[in-house]
């Protein structure tokens, strides 16, 4: 009787080995994207800092998109008319939670309104406000788009919002967001893919050496 023939000894796969590199190399590149925007946020907030620092008033932006250099920044608008009340949840700069009134308001016969946060209550209930002049912080506004929307590119510049200094009547003074409120998790972020990385590769060399030795 003939021996039956050796098999021949299993070989490292090729593609799969190139498909898998490929995935880690994007891995890899992502995490490093995330330490260079970590690095850009963090310059950022230096920037609104500063801003925050700064007392001389600005012209209100009132087109968006509107410029890092113009947030956090004080400066004045002439509300004609508030057109809508956008009653939206907060707190009073005593950290009292309630709800801020933010409206929006006519400046003009045409051409966009402001928004302009005038206080925080304790109900939804608008207050009788028929406009003025208002002077507060330039922050962004409360319709900022989301994170799929400037993916799939359907993101629409935010309006600025004016936080005002002296709430209208009835009111209490809301809450100033500060540029240290604008979150910077990109190193957490970068470590997440870096890790995902490192897995995957001990995954599939684990896989394929267990393969190879059946």
């Amino acid at each position: 009787m003939t021996e039956p023939a050796p098999e021949a000894p299993r070989r490292w796969p090729v593609i799969p080995t190139i498909i898998v590199f490929c995935a880690v190399a994007v891995m890899i590149a992502l995490g490093a994207w995330q330490l260079q925007r970590k690095g850009e946020k963090e310059a950022l907030i230096a920037l609104y800092q500063r801003n925050m620092a700064m007392s001389a008033l600005v012209t209100y932006p009132k087109l968006p998109p509107v410029a890092d250099a113009m947030l956090f920044r004080k400066s004045s608008v002439v509300c004609l008319e508030p057109i809508k009340w956008d009653p939206r949840s907060g707190s009073d700069r005593t950290g009292k939670t309630g709800i801020r009134m933010i409206a929006d308001c006519r400046t003009g016969a045409e051409g966009p309104g402001v928004l302009i946060d005038v206080g925080t209550s304790d109900d939804f209930t608008p207050p009788q406000w028929r406009g003025g002049t208002v002077q507060g912080t330039v922050v962004p506004g409360p319709e900022q788009p989301t994170l799929i929307q400037r993916l799939t590119g359907g993101a629409v510049p935010a309006r600025a919002m004016l936080v005002a200094d002296t709430p209208v009547q009835g009111l209490r003074a809301s809450a100033v967001p500060s540029g240290a409120d604008v979150p910077n998790n990109h190193l957490a972020y970068a470590v997440q893919w870096f890790i995902f990385a490192v897995a995957a590769l001990i995954i599939y060399i684990l896989a394929v050496r267990r393969r190879l030795q059946r």
